[in-house]
């Protein structure tokens, strides 16, 4: 499982999401942007992680993500995830580099 850069930091979060409220993108094939790692964090229940070679490619690996584990997903990383139990609840926590422009855009739109 890839890690996050010591360098990056936490720029921005989902809200918490359930079988109820998930945007359905996250249930099918995107990917992360350019720059940024996805850090997907189960609150209670589990997912499983779908992970791709690439867009239409074959599945690479599926992770079972458990209450209180993480998963990784990495820059421009095709990926999609599926509930494993009706309770789950999670949400992404998203890093890119601290001196990127992705930081300094969120930064300004947190402070308008």
């Amino acid at each position: 499982m890839p890690t996050i850069p010591t360098d990056f930091v936490n720029y921005k979060s989902t809200p918490v999401f359930t079988p109820d409220n998930i945007p359905k993108m996250f249930l099918h094939l995107h990917n992360t942007r350019a720059g940024v790692y996805g850090k997907i964090i189960v609150i209670a229940g589990s997912l499983k992680f779908y992970g791709f070679t690439e867009r239409r490619g074959e599945i690479e690996q599926e992770i079972v993500i458990a209450q209180d584990e993480t998963a990784i997903s990495p820059p421009e990383y095709w990926h999609k995830i599926e509930f494993m139990t009706d309770d789950t609840r999670f949400r992404v926590d998203f890093y890119a580099q601290k001196d990127s422009d992705i930081v300094a855009e969120n930064r300004s739109e947190r402070n308008d």
